[in-house]
């Protein structure tokens, strides 16, 4: 019987898996490398410029929500129960914003915030974290914050208008109204405590 080298099954197994597992390595880190690319006829370009516009409307929605939610919660006063309730309402108005909003981006073949942090970073709401706020302040506030909102949906829309992406204009115009409709809202129970 003539001998030869000694052959390890097990090491020609363990070879096998190596090879199999940096293949799988290699497609997973491939897959992970294309963008998230969606086929539009607008420009990389206007993509670019509308996802980043919108995105920051996104980001200034979830502050003002939170916002919203924030001064809903803490509302006191002789008109709680109807600042309490319509607060509550705004908020549900902006919380419907943000999905159709970032479905919108990802549409376009943008990418969309990805995380709290991301949204602190990009809005430009500003946060209110008093531990008390006057009612009559938190309307005061709110009132401005959604003016300064629908002129931020006006500069979104005219950059949606530049790169003709009438989908986004329109859901766009949509959102104004919405906002214009909050704002006069909280401008008229804002000029009745002035009286």
């Amino acid at each position: 019987m003539v001998s030869g080298p000694a052959i390890d099954e097990n090491s020609n197994e363990d070879n096998i898996m190596k090879k199999n597992n940096s293949t799988k390595t290699a497609e997973l880190r491939q897959k992970r490398d294309i963008p998230l690319t969606v086929p539009t006829d607008l420009t990389r370009s206007a993509v670019k410029d509308i996802a980043g516009a919108m995105n920051a409307i996104l980001a200034d929605v979830f502050a003002l929500y939170l916002k919203t939610k924030n001064f809903h919660w803490h509302m006191s006063g002789p008109h709680f129960r109807d600042y309490h309730l319509l607060l509550d309402e705004h908020g549900d108005q902006l919380y419907a914003m943000t999905d159709p909003i970032a479905e919108r981006i990802r549409k376009l073949g943008g990418l969309t915030i990805k995380s709290i942090g991301q949204i602190s970073r990009i809005q430009r709401v500003l946060d209110n974290d008093a531990d008390y706020v006057d009612p009559a302040d938190m309307i005061a506030e709110l009132a401005e914050d959604n003016q300064t909102l629908a002129a931020r949906l006006r500069e979104a829309h005219n950059v949606c208008d530049e790169d003709r992406d009438v989908a986004t204009a329109s859901l766009i115009e949509v959102w104004i109204d919405e906002t214009e409709r909050r704002t006069w809202f909280l401008t008229e129970i804002k000029r009745g405590r002035q009286h």
